[in-house]
């Protein structure tokens, strides 16, 4: 059983690394693999009410996950309906090419810490084409975007999926893992910015300026009540969670309902179809729903391997192998460059035990930056990465070429401020 278990996954996960060769939406073989998994584990287990007891149970864990990241992008999605993002974009005038790409960078790493490293990169990859013209810089500067969204969602329990299954897994909490991680994801993103910055010269040519078809029915109050909105209820979730200690998916969902009423209050004199075209009912058809799917497929992939006492085997395995924390959580944050960091931290929460590591542990702490900005190593390596190909085109040898080094570069620079911090200050 263990064996097809571990061949159904990897199959599986094969097929999702090369999606763009086969043309199969990862989507699709996610899902297939999360029930070929629990298929093989209840027809193989001796008691298929037990499997039935033990999904039910990780159901109930993943459904917060999912839950969160299906309110988290219906908000992000009305803010960008209502044009809400163009109070950054329409204040970037800086053409030199050095100077812009540390702009770009920094406003992608604050703003992944915000929003997420994925919402992030679809955003600011699409201010790109708004600013550059030449493909080959815009394509530069999106693999510079897809370092900066990881390095930024890295550091905030919201700002990557990662991060979040381990702040609602209690393996971490709100300001702990934005004071330790800070510093490292910082260097994580400047050091890379540090060695291009020396050849990377000239003027950006923008493109000509196409007039912009207005409805005519947004006010710039409109705008700035959705955008403020929105975003100080996505800032506001972790406070949520610390004071009243409920998930965070309660807190995303309720801010969900607010957003939703003040949209409705704004748009209330309006005509039937604009107020359709702002709401939140046409919002959620439009989110990414096939990467939540995504997501739950491979979790629930890994909740198999938990249950059936596959990933308690590998962490046995890897114990006897070394007892180095730093080696064993680089590992994991160079595997993620290959696979996606989401499968990886499901291991390793069903690896280690609160018990061996508890809340706050220097352990969960290295993975949770080393999960995330590890997956910029390679295109295929993070959901920022393969947002950022789908929309630009990106070569997975391009990007290997012209980005990994660096992302390589920022990855252990940010790993050796985070190891010298704890061990010089004990922050």
């Amino acid at each position: 059983m263990v064996l097809l278990l571990i061949a159904a996954f990897i199959l599986g996960y094969s097929l999702i690394a090369f999606e763009e060769a086969i043309k199969i939406n990862k989507s699709a073989i996610a899902l297939i693999t999360g029930v070929l998994c629990w298929t093989i584990y209840s027809l193989l287990s001796p008691d298929s009410s037990v499997v039935n007891e033990q999904l039910t149970q990780h159901l109930g864990k993943l459904s917060g996950i999912l839950f969160f990241l299906l309110g988290a992008m219906t908000i992000v999605e009305m803010i960008d309906s209502h044009d809400g993002f163009d109070l950054i974009t329409t204040r970037i005038s800086q053409t030199d090419k050095r100077k812009l790409l540390w702009i770009i960078a920094f406003i992608t790493f604050f703003l992944s810490a915000v929003l997420d490293n994925l919402t992030t990169t679809i955003v600011i990859v699409s201010l790109l084409r708004k600013l550059i013209k030449n493909q080959h810089d815009r394509l530069f500067f999106a693999g510079i975007v897809v370092i900066a969204a990881n390095a930024g969602g890295a550091w905030t329990p919201i700002g990557d999926v990662t991060t979040t299954m381990l702040w609602i897994g209690g393996q971490i909490t709100t300001m702990n893992i934005m004071l330790k991680l800070f510093l490292p994801s910082i260097a994580a993103i400047v050091v890379p910015l540090i060695v291009i910055s020396f050849k990377f010269k000239g003027i950006i040519v923008r493109p000509a300026i196409a007039e912009k078809e207005s409805s005519g029915t947004l006010t710039s109050f409109e705008r700035s009540t959705i955008f403020f909105s929105g975003i100080s209820i996505l800032i506001l979730v972790p406070v949520f969670k610390t004071f009243t200690h409920l998930p965070p998916y309660m807190a995303i969902l309720g801010g969900l309902g607010i957003l939703w009423v003040v949209t409705e209050l704004i748009h209330g004199q309006k005509t039937e179809t604009v107020k359709h075209s702002y709401s939140v009912v046409l919002a959620l058809r439009k989110i990414d729903t096939a990467s939540i799917l995504f997501f739950f497929g491979i979790l629930v992939s890994i909740a198999a391997l938990e249950s059936s006492g596959v990933l308690t085997g590998l962490a046995q395995w890897i114990t006897k192998v070394t007892d180095n924390l730093n080696v064993v959580v680089l590992s994991f944050g160079l595997l993620s460059s290959i696979v996606d960091n989401v499968p990886l931290v499901a291991a390793a929460q069903g690896m280690y035990s609160m018990a061996q590591f508890p809340t706050d542990h220097y352990f969960w702490e290295f993975l949770a930056y080393c999960s995330g900005t590890g997956g910029s190593m390679l295109i295929i390596g993070s959901a920022a990465g393969v947002a950022a190909m789908g929309m630009e085109k990106i070569d997975f040898l391009w990007y290997l070429k012209k980005i990994s080094l660096l992302a390589v570069l920022g990855y252990f620079s940010g790993a050796v401020v985070y190891i010298l911090q704890n061990e010089l200050s004990g922050l």
